[in-house]
């Protein structure tokens, strides 16, 4: 029997339910390790590892995301002048100096009295830098930490704030950072995704947050699952596993005789995942496999906890190390088991004590298991928020959003441990010490992973988009990277 080549609209639907066996593909599965090429993607291999623009420090990022804004002065950034002021109100000069700025509507919403913090802080590492009890873990690894604790954001919102730390712009539709990167530099593993999400619940404003926006498809993330199969109905079931072959082969030259009409990033997409998918029924599941590590290392990050939101966020920094471990690129890790995240506008305590126990444990086994592993140096680790809290109080014993200044970490990939750089004022309202906008940081982790923040770029509407802002208004923050 010989195969006929449908028409248009038959060849539509026909590959729109071959597509749902996520098996297509056109080449057959090969080493995970790709030549190098220089110069802009090529659409027909998006995922191909290009060659950075200077030396990297950093091969692959793990981005660990808090959703809904720890509150600085209750985790990293103690302020002794706080708990003097504890009931009392902002000194004037300090209120004075935050009204004068684009942050004075970090005021609205809260009481007219400071709250010092209810947690206990001690000095730990070389430095003695002052950790929340919050952390015991993460406290044992800060010397590998870079604390940073002037960030400023744009927004006092949710979803606003979160689209500028991870498209650039507080708008939806850019962008993301996983996605810039892995435009830039492709991926080293071509049998997994080079930009991989891992969630329970999405951050606020969903998909904008993660999504390939303007970019090609092909650059955008594939949401993996921490528990069981890793992606559902990957494999190809059992009654079509004998002709997939043909079928593979039948698509492959559909799509090779509708490529030479037309240009077409979703079609180059299209081939480009169906790609990946057929060689991901290997890759994933071996990747996924927790089961494969030693019960020591599954212990150390809580696998097994008793609690199912400490071993949740568990296995997915586990897994997050797997795949690096594995050439992936870009890793994010959402820690929003819930739709209130670490949004304590009440209750700080009955917030904050549950969600630090829930992570503290797996983040600090994250660090150490990289740096045992020889993985640290050449993996980027984030540790961030949208915003922090403010040091007054809003309703019972709670912080209102605070984007004025707020601590977030990095760690490996190039990054110089044991140091913090900037600083807020005496009571942990503004940053007043070397204020760092979202674009700098940007620069910074584009800057450890080899790529030009000012280069990398990608033209929509006669406009050249760049993560890092419009060239030459962001820089690598300094001090940062070695």
């Amino acid at each position: 029997m010989s195969w006929i080549v449908p028409r248009e609209h038959e060849r539509r639907r026909f590959l729109a339910s071959a597509g749902g066996l996520g098996t297509v593909a056109l080449t057959a599965l090969e080493q995970w390790s790709r030549p190098v090429v220089a110069g802009m993607p090529d659409p027909r291999e998006p995922f191909a590892p290009r060659r950075p623009d200077h030396e990297p420090r950093a091969r692959s990022v793990i981005f660990l995301f808090l959703m809904g804004g720890p509150s600085s002065v209750d985790t990293f950034d103690y302020k002794p002048l706080l708990q003097q002021l504890h009931g009392q109100k902002v000194p004037d000069g300090i209120r004075q100096a935050v009204e004068g700025s684009r942050h004075a509507n970090v005021f609205h919403g809260c009481k007219e009295e400071l709250y010092g913090s209810p947690f206990a802080f001690r000095r730990v590492g070389e430095l003695g830098i002052e950790v929340s009890e919050l952390f015991p873990q993460t406290a044992g690894v800060v010397d590998e930490l870079c604390f940073i604790h002037s960030l400023q954001a744009e927004s006092n919102n949710h979803a606003p704030a979160s689209y500028q730390l991870h498209t650039g712009d507080v708008r939806p539709g850019k962008a993301s950072l996983g996605s810039w990167v892995t435009y830039g530099l492709g991926t080293e593993n071509q049998d997994l995704p080079g930009y991989v999400a891992l969630f329970d619940v999405g951050p606020l404003g969903g998909a904008a947050n993660y999504s390939n926006g303007f970019l090609p498809p092909a650059y955008q993330p594939t949401r993996l699952r921490d528990r069981g199969v890793p992606v559902l109905d990957l494999a190809t079931p059992e009654p079509f596993s004998a002709s997939r072959r043909a079928t593979l082969d039948l698509v492959g030259r559909m799509n090779a005789r509708h490529r030479e009409s037309r240009t077409s990033a979703e079609l180059e997409a299209r081939i480009a995942t169906y790609e990946l998918a057929y060689r991901m029924q290997s890759s994933a599941p071996e990747a996924g496999d927790l089961s494969a590590e030693t019960e020591a290392t599954q212990a150390e990050y809580g696998v097994n906890d008793p609690e199912e939101r400490t071993a949740s966020f568990a296995r997915k920094c586990l897994l997050a190390r797997r795949l690096v471990e594995r050439g992936v690129r870009f890793v994010q890790v959402y820690d929003m088991p819930d739709k209130d995240g670490w949004d304590a506008h009440g209750d700080l305590v009955g917030n904050h004590v549950p969600r630090a126990r829930w992570t503290d444990r797996a983040t600090a086994a994250l660090i150490r298991d990289l740096k045992q592993r020889g993985l640290l140096d050449s993996t980027l680790v984030i540790w961030a928020s949208e915003f922090g809290r403010t040091p007054m109080m809003q309703g019972e014993n709670g912080r209102q959003h605070n984007a004025a200044g707020f601590t977030i970490w990095m760690a490996g990939g190039g990054v110089q441990g044991c140091q913090r750089i900037g600083a807020t004022d005496e009571i942990g309202l503004m940053a007043v010490e070397q204020p760092i906008p979202f674009r700098n940081l940007h620069a910074t982790i584009l800057d450890a992973l080899g790529l030009d923040w000012t280069a990398l770029s990608y033209e929509v509407n006669g406009r050249q988009e760049r993560l890092a802002g419009v060239a030459g208004t962001a820089e690598p923050i300094p001090g940062v990277l070695r």
